[in-house]
Parts: C-alpha cells; structure tokens; sequence
C-alpha cells in the first residue's frame, strides 16, 4: 500500500485547492486595486494591484504545471513575463504622465485599498506556507508573495505621507518603485522561461 501514489494524489490535489483560492483572492484584489487607483489618483494602488496580477500569473502557472508538458509552462511562463513587461511599462509611463499633468492622490482611500491588499496577501501567505520548503516553482510563489506584503505597508506609508503632507510626490515613488521591481521580476520570468524551453526542446541524453 505505501507505493499505491495515494499520498501525492492527495498532496496534489491539496496544492490545487489552495492555488485556486490563491488564484481567486489575488484576481479580487487586482480589479479592486486598479479601480479604486484610478478613481483615486494613485499610481502606488495601480502598480500594487499589477503586483497582484503578477501573483494571479504565477498561481495559474503553478496550477498548469501540475498537469501540462514543459514546454506548456515554458510558454505559458514567457507570456506571463511579457504581459507583466507591458504593463510595468505602462505603470511608468504613468507615473510620468501623473508627475506631468499634477495628481491629487487621496491617502486615506490609499490605506484602507493597501490595507486589504495586505490582509488577502497575509492570508495566502499562511496558506502558501507549505510550499516555502517545496519544489523551486512553489517556494518562489512564497517568496513573492512575501514580497507583496512588503509592497502593501509601503503603500499604506506612502498614503500616510501623502495624507500628512499634501503632496503626491511619496505615492509617485512607491508607484514607480513597484513597478520597476515588477519589471525586475518580469525580466527574471523572461529568462527562466527562455532556459525552461531550450531544455524542453534539447534531445534526451543530451545537456
């Protein structure tokens, strides 16, 4: 009975709940985010809700390579990293258009948005725990979704600057802040992707 596959069946499928919901919060908060930052003016909560676009990318990936071919997750991986390159882009420009045009971003909607954000992240942080020791896929999954939840308290401090000091300059920064990382991590998904697809094609046997 202990070579019948039961415990990784169950393990699997344990995994694929928790992606799921995972996949489910971070898609709420992403719309949530990007709304409530454009009636706000708020270029942090736009880049942060790209963060968790990024998130919801990478939880359907995980989710795929439970289940699809190498050269499926190499794909799926490079479109991921090219959407999230468009987007931190646009982000950016963003930034730079807000910094042009004059933005009046309001901090105490900038907190309670982050707030929530931080919440759901801390919640998935729990439930992802299990993976921070597992394959190198999951525990990067984790340790992204750490990262959010550092990206959520330097929104919720930027809104806090800017309610204090009237001005939209600290949320410009964290926005630009955070979408540079998220490029950063775009670029790094580029390569692991590009890397995933030379091994999937190379002839077995062969380095």
């Amino acid at each position: 009975m202990s070579n019948c596959g039961c415990h990784a069946q169950a393990s699997n499928e344990a995994e694929r709940r928790i992606l799921r919901l995972a996949l489910g919060l971070n898609a709420t908060m992403f719309v949530i985010g990007i709304v409530a930052g454009l009636i706000v003016q708020s270029m942090g909560l736009v880049a942060d809700s790209l963060d968790m676009l990024g998130d919801a990318c990478a939880y359907g990936i995980a989710l795929m390579a439970l289940m699809r071919s190498a050269r499926f997750k190499a794909a799926a991986a490079q479109w991921n990293g090219t959407l999230l390159i468009v987007l931190g882009l646009g982000v950016l420009a963003g930034v730079v258009w807000r910094l042009t045009m004059g933005s009046r971003p309001e901090g105490a909607w900038m907190m309670s948005i982050a707030f929530v954000s931080l919440v759901v992240n801390a919640i998935v942080l729990r439930l992802l725990a299990r993976f921070q020791h597992g394959d190198v896929h999951l525990r990067a999954i984790w340790l992204c979704t750490r990262a959010d939840v550092i990206a959520n308290l330097a929104v919720i401090t930027s809104g806090l600057l800017v309610l204090l000091l009237h001005n939209p300059v600290p949320d410009l920064i964290i926005g630009a802040a955070i979408a540079c990382y998220v490029l950063k991590e775009a670029l790094g998904i580029l390569r692991e992707a590009k890397e995933a697809r030379i091994a999937a094609l190379a002839p077995i046997g062969k380095p």
